[in-house]
């Protein structure tokens, strides 16, 4: 499926020619001017990018990371250096400081929660790299930390699925069980957001809520935890598929049907959440699109041009239920 932003217009492939031009009007790598002039790429006209992955964690993140090599390669212009943070907060300030010190042009990251991010962006900014975020976004006072964000909308995710649920389900008493991804990270925090607002004033009831970090088998786990606890569980809202993925081996493990015993709703639209969709045990998938590497490596370019960017691109994402997930999956990217 075409994805489409929002807030922005696609570039078209850079020519060698402006590669060239890029790279002859360059000095150092790393090099900023102050007051929004002209950032510039090694006089080889190749961009260094630094990019620090949050880890391996889902289907979704294995996708995002495709699309980001697959598309900053030497053919387009990119020297990747690529580095996975295991979900360690930590592990990202290490790989940043570490592409601080060998003066990349540029760097990227999805960060693993929002807060803390402050000390180690000043110093990207000090050596005059420019930082730009991915997926997830930070919670910091100074926006000039960073060039751009590009992403979805976390709140809206959250809000579609929890619109959904009560359009289908208020009125019948529905009890709740909230798998949430990683604690701090944006994502759990809005999609939470989302849901509960978009859920207030039904009858569906969030009766417990824990975080499953984003993986199939924490969600697992977690459901199992749910089900032992409770015996009137109507409905899982899951952050993600693989979460979804792993609450559906636990439902069955217990005897159950997962979508017609237990209703499943989930983000993200993999593959497999939409084989689950179109099979019929998950019931409503909100897409999180994970093809960021275009969107990255289109802003780099107009970054180290001295051009303007959106401070906030937001991609659009689709809904799915399980007729729409069947249309879909034959020309599914991810």
């Amino acid at each position: 499926m075409a994805r489409t932003t929002l807030t922005r217009t696609v570039l078209a492939a850079v020519s060698a020619a402006a590669l060239f031009a890029l790279g002859a009007c360059s000095s150092d790598a790393g090099t900023q001017t102050g007051g929004g002039g002209e950032t510039n790429a090694a006089d080889d006209g190749v961009i260094t990018l630094g990019f620090s992955q949050v880890g391996a964690e889902s289907g979704w993140r294995a996708a995002n990371t495709k699309s980001i090599q697959d598309t900053l390669t030497a053919e387009n212009g990119f020297d990747l250096k690529f580095s996975d943070a295991q979900q360690k907060q930590e592990n990202q300030i290490q790989a940043i400081r570490s592409y601080i010190a060998q003066q990349v042009d540029v760097i990227a990251f999805s960060p693993v929660v929002e807060t803390g991010w402050d000390a180690v962006l000043q110093e990207a900014k000090d050596a005059g790299i420019p930082v730009i975020l991915t997926d997830r976004a930070v919670d910091s006072s100074d926006e000039t930390l960073y060039e751009s964000f590009i992403g979805s909308d976390f709140v809206l995710e959250g809000e579609m699925a929890g619109q959904w649920a009560a359009e289908q389900y208020d009125g019948e008493g529905y009890q709740a069980v909230e798998l949430q991804g990683t604690t701090g990270a944006a994502p759990a925090i809005d999609r939470k957001d989302g849901f509960e607002s978009a859920i207030a004033g039904s009858d569906i009831e969030i009766i417990d809520s824990q975080t499953g970090n984003f993986t199939r088998a924490e969600g697992k786990t977690v459901m199992e935890g749910f089900l032992n606890a409770h015996d009137d569980i109507d409905l899982v809202f899951a952050h993600n598929d693989d979460m979804g993925l792993g609450a559906i081996e636990a439902i069955e493990a217990a005897g159950m049907t997962p979508g017609e015993d237990i209703k499943i709703i989930t983000i993200d639209a993999v593959k497999d959440g939409m084989q689950a969709l179109a099979d019929g045990k998950i019931n409503y998938i909100v897409e999180c699109n994970p093809l960021l590497g275009p969107d990255l490596a289109d802003i780099t370019k107009k970054v180290l041009a001295g051009e303007e960017v959106e401070k906030r691109i937001v991609v659009k994402d689709e809904a799915f239920d399980q007729a729409a997930a069947k249309e879909a999956l034959p020309t599914r990217e991810y």
